[in-house]
């Protein structure tokens, strides 16, 4: 199992010539075409996923359902990313539509959270870059909506997100990229407007 860190940047649309500019100065290498990005996130009937995320609490996990609209890669993915006192890690498997269609009608029994049913969808646009052995990923036009598309709103922010090795030094990562630094989650925020 391979651990990561990953910190999350706030940078203000104004500011992203800056950060691109920051990136180009320290030879940051495009490691994938922009893609769009959708995924349905999944949490039981009393959101403790969300609760146990606000919270800092650990162990914690996101299970969803993660594809690419827009590409000619038309997999659909099943993702749990678990957060531990050792660090991050994301399983993956390709699922069918099938299996998809199981999952969104009958839920997914998880050994943390018992059954976690589909909540909402977080869509948004990604550009990925790379410096040395730290991956900088860049998402903007955010929106998100319920499963059942009754309640919906976009977000303005820019969100960037950094990973890297376990091993990386934490101090030296915040002082390379000299932004706000923030705790941030894509479905916490959604869960707050539209679920709570």
């Amino acid at each position: 199992m391979s651990f990561r860190i990953e910190e999350k940047l706030y940078i203000d649309k104004n500011q992203i010539v800056d950060f691109k500019e920051f990136l180009s100065k320290n030879q940051a290498k495009p490691i994938h075409h922009p893609r769009q990005i959708k995924s349905l996130y999944f949490d039981n009937k009393n959101l403790e996923m969300f609760s146990d995320s606000i919270e800092g609490l650990t162990p914690r996990k996101k299970i969803r359902i993660r594809r690419y609209p827009n590409e000619k890669d038309t997999s659909l993915y099943f993702e749990i990313k678990n957060s531990s006192v050792e660090g991050r890690h994301k399983t993956r498997k390709i699922i069918n539509e099938k299996i998809q269609k199981e999952l969104i009608d009958k839920g997914y029994l998880d050994n943390q959270y018992g059954e976690v049913l589909p909540k909402l969808f977080v869509t948004y646009n990604r550009e990925y870059f790379q410096i040395d052995d730290t991956r900088i990923s860049i998402d903007t036009n955010l929106n998100y909506q319920t499963i059942l598309n009754d309640k919906y709103f976009s977000d303005l922010r820019t969100i960037i997100e950094i990973k890297t090795s376990i091993n990386k030094d934490l101090d030296d990562l915040t002082e390379m990229y000299p932004f706000q630094k923030i705790r941030f989650s894509k479905y916490c925020l959604a869960a707050e407007k539209l679920l709570i």
